[in-house]
């Protein structure tokens, strides 16, 4: 053989001998903790399953690295406080933002994103820029990359901002007229929408998109700053493999 040849089949089996080894370190590891929201259609209980496009992406890594856990669902500020002080503990589907660049480490993007604050149409809000929100009541969710986007812009809880712990109340309270604005990503609006039988194209005005909330490029998994790094870049190459092997796309078409 020449000795490029020999230089990439060297490289070959030394990547597959550093997975395997990743692979006994994350059999052997201690065990983990994955935890989640109900965030429809990516993370959300059915008929007493948790599913969803995020779910089974998760599901497929561990199927991937050979590592069994259960996934609990909860309300996010539960699961965030978990994952910001409890070690080996996996948190989906987690925005990555500067703010939280250092308290986890993260895995990858499991599925994109677009975010908007929305006003109803029968109520429709016009907003130029994030400023003219301060005039209005704006929903978000305890604790969620949204609300502490806008509190990182000095919107208040109790004065512009309404807080609570499911998703589905601030659609509620968006049509119900109990607030004038709403923070959320488009598909989980689009589904809380459909949900009840609304139509969100008759029902919902994209009043402002939020591109800061969209430079990661979506949602995440995130391990717990106590996790060891052989976990994470276990979990690292398999997302990677399943986006090689056409596992990702398949699971991301079923819910696109």
């Amino acid at each position: 053989m020449t000795p490029p040849v020999l230089r990439r089949l060297a490289r070959r089996v030394l990547d597959h001998a550093v997975w395997l080894c990743l692979s006994v370190l994350g059999v052997q590891a201690e065990p983990i903790r994955i935890v989640t929201e109900e965030l429809p259609p990516y993370n959300m209980t059915r008929d007493g399953q948790l599913t969803g496009m995020s779910t089974e992406v998760v599901q497929a890594v561990l199927k991937e690295v050979n590592v069994q856990a259960t996934i609990q669902s909860m309300p996010w500020a539960r699961a965030y406080d978990l994952a910001l002080h409890d070690p080996d503990v996996l948190i989906y589907s987690i925005t990555r933002t500067a703010e939280r660049e250092h308290l986890f480490k993260w895995v990858g993007t499991i599925a994109s994103s677009r975010w908007y604050i929305y006003s109803s149409s029968a109520h429709p809000v016009t907003l130029l820029d994030l400023n003219d929100a301060r005039d209005w009541q704006t929903a978000t969710v305890n604790e969620d990359v949204g609300e502490q986007y806008l509190m990182s812009q000095k919107f208040l809880i109790g004065q512009q901002l309404q807080s609570s712990n499911r998703y589905e109340l601030n659609y509620q309270k968006l049509q119900t007229g109990h607030v004038d604005l709403w923070i959320s990503d488009e598909l989980n609006a689009d589904y809380l929408a459909r949900q009840v039988g609304d139509d969100p194209g008759r029902t919902l005005v994209q009043s402002l998109r939020v591109p800061a909330l969209e430079e990661a490029g979506g949602f995440n998994m995130a391990f717990s700053a106590g996790t060891a790094d052989a976990t994470v870049q276990l979990f690292q190459k398999g997302l990677n493999a399943i986006r090689e092997n056409g596992t990702y796309d398949a699971i991301a078409r079923k819910w696109n």
